[in-house]
């Protein structure tokens, strides 16, 4: 039941909306003066405030500013609706200026007031429920280890994501090249614009290009509108090129042409559009290999390789998988509501037998395959059979 707070100095104002709301199914309590109002706010978990705009002793700006700067140290806020009467909109503007979600002008219409309500209780929830996505995501772009091969990465990480400098991050599939990505995003200047992610191995040759810069309606056959591609999408922020080794030569000009000139053209337009883009590039390709063989542009490879970071084989770095297997366990556990399942010594020792052609990928697989066919325990029993 969504637990509301409505300050308001008139009594029949309180009364009536505490009789609807509870009629609503709602927990409601009342404030008669901004200063109390703000002592409950504070101390409650509230879901929605309603609020009066003109009170004595502290009005609804006030309490507005006052509420706003002392939550962040009491708890998380909640929406605010400003209770107006008529001629007193430039109130209102002020107070949605100041963080107010909406307003509501006296006298009170009912319909107005059940939909304010509705829609501020479902803008909180959303609140919540994108930060619980962004601590999976957050647990998710994790590089679990303590090897001196991850620590070498780390380090390296930790020392280019401030900057604006290109990065290149090789290592075989599934040893974690994504993850790389997203944390040097995440620890950059950047880290507040969008992340745009693109598998160059899954898009078709003769797509990549209007998937990477856009095109104009009527370009080819299909283009029925504009369409910006993922360079503009990435303004500001970050984009990912991964799997770049399987791009095609007319790709890697444009793409060489968007670096060298920070701007880049739809297809079918010959206007240029200005991109501000950091540009992080991964590969299981040897490049140097696919540039002998005419499969890669050279000059694309050094605009790259400005940074070269190389995320090492599962098989070089064997002393991580106790760590690595706990954390999927644990993960893996929780996202299904499972209780933790233990893992013995030996068990893991098995584990680490193991050469892992698949890397981190192969292993978390495994782990869960485990998780779901064994007992309380995982065994060496468990590994003989399942691995």
């Amino acid at each position: 039941m969504a637990k509301i707070l409505v300050i308001d100095d008139e009594r029949a104002i309180r009364n009536t909306l505490k009789e609807i709301l509870e009629f609503e199914g709602y927990h409601v309590e009342v404030a008669e003066n901004g200063r109390v109002g703000l002592e409950r706010a504070l101390e409650g978990a509230y879901d929605l405030i309603f609020t009066d705009i003109k009170m004595p002793e502290m009005d609804g700006l006030e309490f507005l500013h006052s509420y706003r700067k002392g939550i962040i140290q009491h708890g998380e806020e909640a929406p605010i609706v400003v209770i107006t009467g008529h001629g007193s909109v430039d109130s209102a503007v002020d107070a949605l200026k100041g963080g107010a979600f909406d307003f509501i002008q006296k006298p009170l219409d009912l319909n107005r007031l059940l939909v304010t309500t509705k829609h501020a209780l479902d803008h909180k929830s959303l609140v919540q429920e994108t930060k619980v996505l962004r601590k999976k995501v957050g647990k998710r772009n994790q590089m679990i280890g303590e090897s001196a091969a991850i620590e070498r990465v780390r380090a390296i990480i930790d020392k280019v994501a401030p900057t604006e400098a290109r990065v290149l991050i090789t290592g075989s599939n599934g040893t974690g090249k994504e993850v790389v990505a997203h944390l040097i995003h995440e620890n950059s200047n950047r880290a507040k614009g969008p992340l745009v992610e693109v598998n160059c191995a899954a898009i078709p040759s003769e797509l990549i290009e209007s998937e990477l810069f856009g095109h104009m309606k009527g370009s080819f056959t299909g283009a029925v509108k504009d369409r910006a591609g993922k360079f503009e999408q990435a303004d500001g922020g970050t984009l990912f090129l991964d799997e770049i080794g399987d791009m095609s030569l007319s790709a890697q000009t444009k793409v060489l042409r968007a670096l060298q000139e920070n701007e880049i053209t739809r297809v079918g337009s010959d206007k240029a559009i200005k991109v501000n883009v950091r540009v992080l590039a991964a590969t299981n390709k040897d490049l140097k290999k696919e540039i002998a063989e005419g499969h890669f542009r050279e000059d694309l490879f050094h605009r790259l390789n400005v940074i070269p970071i190389h995320v090492p084989d599962l098989k070089d770095r064997k002393e991580d998988i106790p760590l690595l297997v706990n954390h999927f366990i644990h993960m893996i556990c929780t996202e299904q509501g499972w209780k933790n399942k233990q893992i013995s010594t030996e068990a893991i020792e098995a584990l680490q037998s193991h050469d892992w052609p698949g890397n981190i990928r192969e292993l978390r697989n495994v782990v869960e395959r485990l998780i779901i066919l064994s007992g309380d325990t995982i065994t060496t029993e468990d590994i003989n059979l399942y691995v």
